[in-house]
């Protein structure tokens, strides 16, 4: 009996066309989510130059730009990173769950990877320990998923 056929992406830099566009709320954390991103993308063979940067006031503003940056045809993926820390009032809910809906939808309606790097996190040291320096740093985690959905996208 022989194995099925697998088809996968690699999370390669070269030749990848990928950007970033992150909340310039709670920028303590995202500035580190983007610090790893760039991190993730060196090490995947890409050139900072390369990759761009494009800076949304908050995670809720993110969908309409990662969309518009989708339907660029500019871009093989879109990083999307933020930020959103629990509150005493619902606007968490508010935020986390429409920005979450409306970069699925982009992403559906576009066809463009967009990954999801946008903590929702109850507390402050919750969202250190996801922006920190090391290999749990989700900015990074959210770039190679990038570039391995952008690969498989290609593929398919």
């Amino acid at each position: 009996m022989s194995a099925p056929r697998l088809i996968e992406g690699e999370p390669a830099a070269a030749g990848r066309r990928i950007v970033i566009a992150a909340a310039r709320f709670n920028d303590l954390i995202v500035a580190s989510l983007i610090a790893g991103a760039q991190r993730a993308w060196a090490e995947r063979g890409g050139a900072a130059a390369e990759l761009t940067v494009v800076r949304v006031p908050g995670a809720f503003e993110l969908p309409l730009i990662a969309k518009r940056l989708a339907a660029s045809g500019r871009y093989d993926a879109v990083v999307a990173l933020g930020c959103v820390i629990r509150g005493d009032t619902p606007h968490f809910e508010y935020v986390a769950g429409e920005a979450a809906r409306g970069l699925q939808r982009a992403s559906l309606d576009t066809g463009v990877p967009i990954a999801f790097g946008v903590l929702t996190v109850e507390t402050l040291e919750q969202a250190l320990e996801r922006a920190g320096t090391g290999a749990d740093n989700k900015g990074a985690e959210a770039l190679e998923c990038a570039l391995e959905m952008a690969a498989l996208v290609a593929r398919l």
